[in-house]
């Protein structure tokens, strides 16, 4: 039986992505699972996660002796493979390589894009901190064993040609987390609609409350928000009125949360990486599980799918009366609305499930054990 190790110092243990989809995966295949990871220690669907505490200080303490703590750790388990997941442990992703173990990066953002974003870094910097990441990162992929992305952009793989193998391992839903327990009896509450995720103002989070107030709706949020100032600073506002905060919820009050709501939100801004990669947020995947018609940015990737299947409407998400005016034609018209959320289930429980994407992770691990 081979062991697998799972890394990460930015993500909780809980994490989606990492825990729900890709580790419970690999322990229901067989491999003996861990997760290194910040929090306590418990055993969960077969995954031994080690927890490893709480990272003290802020950023830079977590990307250095917070991250070296989660190496220290892994490398104690000795496993077959080491399955990374923050750009910060590549330092310890090579060590690992250097120790002869085989090694993934499983790269959930391209960062180089993402980086020119941060607003927590110099701006004169920011060009010069994202090249510098990027010639990094290329170093250290010609050394690892495999990089996983969750999309194409454009089409293309970003990461062909840069590692021995690549894979792109999508990020949908678990069918049985929402999508089967979706219950078409339960009545939604009227004029309500949803937001649940990162709330920040890339996300478009305060055009969502304008446009929300426009409408004549309750906007639901469920998440935190970041920084907490932008929080403070959104409360201030008088449209603000309309929304009902519910905080960070776990996924049975997420699923719960979905019910109340007639329409889900996703209508990022413009930034980084956000119109250019071909995916949806995982937020999408959810309402979509729960028969929601969704509201989303018109990016050509969304404006593809949404005329594919046709489960939604896509709207400039800076201009807040289009988005206000696209809840109310979705909200006052209950026949559209209802075929709209049978599209959208239909297309995950056919293209857009995390059973199709296992597939494509057992097969790249099959071939990094290979001998």
């Amino acid at each position: 039986m081979y062991k697998v190790c799972h890394m990460t110092s930015a993500h909780k243990s809980n994490d989606v992505r990492i825990f729900v989809k890709e580790c419970s995966s690999l322990a229901r295949a067989g491999y003996k699972t861990y997760l290194v990871a910040r929090g306590e220690s418990r055993v969960e669907n077969g995954v031994h996660v080690i927890g490893v505490g709480e990272p003290e200080g802020g950023r830079l303490a977590r990307a250095t002796s917070f991250a070296a703590k989660v190496y220290k750790t892994a490398l104690r388990l000795d496993a077959d493979v080491y399955h990374f997941h923050d750009p910060e442990l590549i330092p310890w992703g090579l060590k690992l390589k250097k120790k002869g173990k085989k090694v993934i990066f499983d790269s959930h953002e391209r960062y180089t894009e993402q980086i020119l974003c941060k607003d927590y870094l110099p701006k004169p910097a920011l060009k010069f901190i994202a090249g510098g990441y990027g010639a990094y990162e290329k170093y250290a992929l010609r050394r690892f064993d495999a990089v996983i992305f969750p999309c194409t952009i454009g089409g293309k793989n970003p990461f062909k040609g840069l590692c021995r193998r690549t894979a792109i391992i999508g990020n949908p839903v678990v069918l049985a987390e929402f999508y089967d327990l979706y219950d078409p009896s339960i009545k939604s509450e009227d004029n309500t609609v949803c937001y649940i995720g990162g709330l920040t103002e890339d996300r478009g989070i305060t055009n969502d409350v304008r446009a929300a107030y426009k409408a004549g709706v309750k906007l639901l949020l469920a998440g935190d928000f970041s920084p907490e100032s932008y929080g403070e600073k959104l409360k201030k506002m008088p449209e603000y009125s309309c929304v009902e905060h519910l905080g960070f919820l776990d996924r049975e009050q997420v699923r719960l949360a979905m019910q109340r709501a007639k329409v889900g939100l996703y209508t990022l801004r413009d930034r980084g990486q956000y119109f250019k990669i071909d995916t949806f947020g995982i937020k999408v995947y959810e309402y979509m599980s729960m028969g929601l018609p969704v509201v989303l940015s018109d990016c050509e990737y969304n404006r593809k799918m949404v005329e594919k299947y046709k489960f939604g409407l896509c709207v400039d998400s800076e201009d807040t009366f289009q988005i206000a005016k696209a809840i109310r034609t979705i909200i006052d018209d209950p026949e559209t609305a209802k075929q709209m959320g049978e599209n959208g289930r239909k297309a995950v429980a056919e293209r857009f499930n995390w059973g199709i994407e296992e597939k494509r992770l057992f097969k790249l691990y099959e071939s990094v054990l290979r001998k």
